[in-house]
């Protein structure tokens, strides 16, 4: 959901940081210990536009959905319908292996190991965006960021620490120009 941000401050550029096939690629690789092992093993080959786009499309979904859970809003019926799509794809099961093969083989209905892999993200904004942490979704209130994160702690405000200093560093400047 966050690789749309933008880059440089207020007045910085947005940035898509899946803009290509390949930085897919690069997502997977970059969050594999995250993701299901076998699939990250299966998507080492080259992501298409295809798979590009229905990442994309499933983000903005997802960036709606935390957009209306932030501001208290009913979730849009479109955006619903496109991370239930997509969570149908994670269907998996354990099956019992070869002889020989050490404990149970995950089987997935999906073979397109990048659409499970989708399938796998879209259930876990699911589980986020309809679970007991859905309250503790959180816009980021440094201005001109637009990334979105889970409140660990009471008093955050900010996705990230860099984003709370800029806004600090800010507030002082104010205060020491008045």
């Amino acid at each position: 959901m966050n690789t749309t941000f933008i880059q440089g401050g207020l007045r910085g550029d947005l940035v898509d940081a899946l803009s290509t096939p390949a930085d897919l690629d690069l997502w997977v690789e970059e969050h594999a210990e995250a993701l299901p092992r076998e699939l990250a093993e299966r998507a080492s080959a080259s992501a298409t536009a295809f798979h590009l786009e229905e990442f994309r499309r499933l983000r903005e979904a997802l960036r709606e959905l935390s957009r209306a859970c932030t501001a208290e809003e009913p979730y849009d019926e479109q955006a619903v319908t496109v991370v239930n799509r997509g969570a149908r794809l994670a269907v998996n099961w354990p099956e019992l292996g070869r002889p020989g093969e050490p404990g149970p083989v995950v089987r997935w209905a999906e073979t397109d190991p990048y659409l499970a892999l989708l399938g796998v993200v879209a259930v876990s904004g699911v589980e986020l965006l309809a679970g007991p942490h859905r309250h503790d979704v959180r816009a980021c209130a440094a201005p001109g960021c637009i990334l979105y994160f889970v409140r660990a702690h009471r008093r955050r405000e900010w996705c990230t620490p860099g984003c709370g200093n800029r806004v600090r560093v800010a507030r002082h400047h104010d205060r020491r120009r008045t």
